[in-house]
């Protein structure tokens, strides 16, 4: 029998090439993504940890310990004294005092350079009397900033800015842009930088004017003397370290780095492991259509295996050792095709800018594991029914080569059974947009009604498709003919069909939630928004009072207020609440909020308005007063003076911020919002944008560019999940192929008698290509019509917390979805068409 199934297979070589190359593009998927998280997590490991070679010791502000938890403010910053005393340590060798925060750098266009985040600022700490070495930053050019005006830049970044020691380069840290004589160029391990971000380095006492305050760190680093381990280091600096703060080992520290790593790399590997599983399951549904055709054309062979003496289970195992030969093939190239991906994925980051440091692949050994029990497990579960199907063949169909269709009763209990999955599934789909149980009900139900709907698709097959008739007219016999052979096989169709239905199914989903979110969006911002404008820094970091200052200065702008965040504690709650600090004249002019009780009339002193979900979390009505902490430690008793709707653009306890002000450590604002006398405009933006010195890290936005701002992070998220879905899409055309050219291989008799009757090949080859397109068709149409429902489902949910959420139906894109569908058809139905036109009439008529 093994001999049997080794034959077998390369027998039917060309009809198994299909189901292997499905596997092996789930495999390379499933190979590449862990291949390809893992060497950019060892290559970023590796980084962190070469940075960390001259620390022993870390001492650094403790957000989570309970000093900072019971302050509005959190942990503060480490002081000078400190400082001092770690130096002073027995085993100490040489201690750093580390001040870090945003600092934004424009190239020689003016445009911001890094990305986002990791645009940074830090110290070069050059010791106590300004001579010493910062080991952190050895300097590859030049020498270290050492007064106010002067900066340096790492090497990265001054190789693809073309800066050069005595250049002046433009930074911003909080909205004013500074003009800095760049001094020295340095290099560095430092992970962000080397992930494509920029580092700029002041001298410290400018560094703790931007980010901290004189004579504040954010973190102290030691390195040990010889013979002095980082544990006895940390229990000598244990007594001296505040209460709101910690000591960590070098070794702890690393390991920490490590985790972070491992967690930040985890949800895109969890992401892209999704994906490669939507591409298997699709490729479930072609192997078990390969081998269930397989088996029907083999009817003859395997009733005379079993008339010879052999017995069920033999005839189970030999499917199935065709079944591992496949999947062992299909992992093997598939976890080669996937060390390409990851390959090819780290080169194309790097064409994009985003930088990864220097590091071989790293091929361990989960992804090879994974690979083989992927590709193997896969093809074995899908051939496992048919090759139960091939054992319950009796001897006696050896007589005939007719095996029995499937029963009445059969279908029957399958339609039963899908009928209950179906409406189990849909009940709690709709029963889990009430849930609140964050979708697992949905998600329970989703998965429920996608199995009832693929169990019952051989019984939608016939009325979908028959839908399709009059349009199949106009192309006469092949049409007829077409639609025939279309149904002929219920379960055939519905197999072939359920793989393109799964892909089409989540990216029209995903389409009308992204397409409802960005609606939603726009319509909150034109709706709570009465500004013209809204500045902020390009991360979303605090502004510097400068910035409102120099706007409210210009004729022009006739409204304006800052929006300051301020962290507090409210009486009898332990957790920290935000207060929101606003221009208590201004805020009317600049916003559109309903309010069920008061107004913004009031909004000074010790008032404050509060949204409704706030005062109802809270207890509070209309007039009621509440004492609250601001974060410098005072308290104060404020009045309710209004209640209003609040949505996630604006909501909490808004005050005046006159009050809030001189309770604030540092006095900064998260955005400005503004009118201007002739409304906004390409002239007023301009104008706003050349008085802020045409700063890169300041955005001036209308209420249309935040729409937009918003709209584009859907659009990019999409387009990758369009990119990572056409995989499943491309297994799904795979498995039509496979299928159109089995069964013309299954049905050469019947094509060699219409040709010899007078059907030519021109119309053989619409036949075959309308059948592919109708059934291509049935799928998309099934896929859409999911898509759509658990769009609307999903939409329930978010309507909870985004109040301006709606349905929107993308008509356009779904009809170009059907098209692309029937795209698929054409495509798929090129080669089998054309074999099927090829064959010679009288060997076809002649074959058994």
């Amino acid at each position: 029998m093994l001999r049997t199934a080794l034959r077998n297979v390369l027998a039917h070589k060309a009809r198994l090439f299909m189901t292997t190359l499905a596997v092996l593009l789930g495999v390379a998927f499933v190979a590449g993504t862990l291949v390809f998280t893992a060497t950019i997590s060892e290559a970023f490991q590796r980084s962190s940890e070469k940075g960390l070679d001259h620390v022993d010791l870390a001492i650094q502000p403790d957000e989570d310990s309970e000093a900072a938890e019971e302050t509005p403010g959190g942990a503060d910053n480490l002081g000078q004294d400190l400082l001092d005393r770690v130096a002073a340590l027995p085993g100490a060798a040489h201690t750093t005092g580390s001040v870090s925060g945003f600092a934004a750098l424009a190239d020689k266009e003016g445009d911001l350079v890094g990305d986002g985040f990791a645009t940074n600022g830090a110290n070069y700490d050059a010791g106590p009397g300004g001579t010493d070495e910062d080991r952190r930053y050895p300097l590859a050019e030049g020498r270290a900033p050492e007064r106010a005006g002067e900066i340096a830049l790492d090497a990265t970044t001054a190789d693809r800015t073309g800066y050069r020691v005595g250049d002046t380069a433009r930074v911003s840290v909080d909205g004013p842009v500074r003009e800095e004589t760049i001094t020295g160029v340095f290099t560095t391990e430092d992970g962000n930088v080397a992930a494509g971000g920029t580092l700029v380095l002041f001298d410290t006492a400018t560094a703790q004017e931007l980010f901290t305050a004189p004579g504040e760190y954010t973190q102290i680093t030691v390195e040990a003397e010889g013979g002095t381990t980082q544990e006895e280091l940390r229990e000598a600096a244990a007594p001296l370290v505040p209460e709101d703060a910690e000591a960590i080992t070098g070794i702890q520290l690393a390991e920490d780095q490590a985790a972070g790593i491992e967690a930040a790399t985890s949800g895109m590997r969890t992401a892209l492991l999704a994906f490669a599983g939507i591409a298997l399951f699709v490729g479930i549904f072609i192997i078990a259509n390969t081998f269930t055709m397989l088996v029907a054309q083999r009817t003859k062979e395997l009733a005379l295996l079993r008339a010879v003496g052999a017995s069920r289970r033999q005839v189970t195992r030999s499917v199935l050792i065709e079944a591992l030969v496949v999947g062992t093939v299909a992992g093997l190239t598939g976890l080669a095709a996937g060390i390409g991906i990851a390959a090819g994925l780290r080169g194309l980051m790097s064409s994009i800018d985003v930088t990864i440091p220097a590091g071989p692949l790293v091929i361990a050994a989960d992804a090879v594991i994974a690979s083989l029990v992927v590709g193997v497990g896969v093809t074995m579960l899908a051939a496992y029914l048919p090759a139960r199907r091939a054992a319950k063949i009796p001897p006696v169909a050896a007589m005939s080569s007719i095996h029995a269709p499937a029963t009445t009763r059969s279908l029957l209990v399958r339609n039963s059974i899908g009928a209950v999955f179906a409406a189990g599934g849909t009940a709690l789909v709709i029963a889990g947009t009430g849930a609140g149980d964050k979708g697992a009900t949905m998600g329970l139900g989703a998965t429920l009604l996608v199995i009832g709907v693929f169990v019952l698709t051989p019984l939608l097959s016939r009325p979908v498709i028959a839908l399709a008739r009059p349009l199949l007219r106009v192309f006469g016999v092949s049409g007829k003919l077409a639609r025939l052979n279309a149904v002929r096989n219920p379960r055939r169709t519905a197999a072939t069909a359920s793989a393109l239905m799964i892909g089409l199914t989540l990216i029209t989903g995903m389409t009308v939630i992204a397409d409802s979110m960005s609606k939603a969006i726009e319509k909150m911002a034109s709706e709570s928004l009465r500004s013209d404008y809204v500045v902020s820094m390009a991360n979303f970091s605090p502004l510097s009072p400068e910035v409102e200052q120099t706007l409210a200065q210009q004729p022009e702008v006739t409204a304006l207020s800052g929006l300051r965040l301020s962290p507090a504690l409210f009486e009898g709650e332990e957790d920290t609440q935000v207060l929101t600090g606003v221009d208590g004249e201004s805020i009317a002019d600049l916003t559109r909020l309903d309010f069920s009780g008061g107004s913004f009339d009031d909004l000074n002193g010790t008032n404050a308005v509060v949204d409704t979900d706030t005062a109802e979390d809270f207890g509070w009505a209309l007039g009621d007063s509440f004492t609250t902490t601001y974060e410098d430690g005072t308290t104060e008793e404020l009045t309710v003076s209004g209640l209003y709707e609040g949505n996630e653009m604006i909501n909490g306890v808004m005050m005046d911020a006159a009050t809030l002000d001189p309770h604030m450590e540092r006095v900064e604002s998260v955005q400005v919002m503004l009118r201007v006398a002739d409304g906004a405009g390409e002239a007023a933006k301009s104008h706003l944008e050349e008085v802020l010195g045409d700063n890169p890290a300041i955005l001036v936005q209308d209420k249309e560019d935040i729409s937009e701002d918003i709209a584009f992070v859907f659009t990019l998220l999409l387009n990758m999940l369009y990119g990572l879905l056409a995989m499943a899409v491309i297994v799904a055309v795979l498995g039509v192929i496979n299928t159109l050219a089995m069964s013309v291989f299954e049905r050469r008799q019947e094509i060699g008698m219409l040709r010899a009757i007078g059907l030519d090949r021109r119309a053989t080859k619409r036949m075959v290509r309308l059948e592919s397109i109708v059934i291509a068709l049935f799928g998309g149409v099934l896929g859409v019509g999911l898509g759509v429902f658990f769009g609307w489902a999903v939409g329930q949910l978010i309507s909870e917390y985004l109040t301006t959420y709606e349905l929107v139906l993308p008509w356009g894109r779904m009809g170009i979805f059907l098209l692309l569908a029937g795209l698929v058809g054409v495509l798929a139905a090129l080669w089998p068409a054309r074999r099927a036109a090829r064959l010679n009439m009288l060997d076809a008529i002649k074959a058994d």
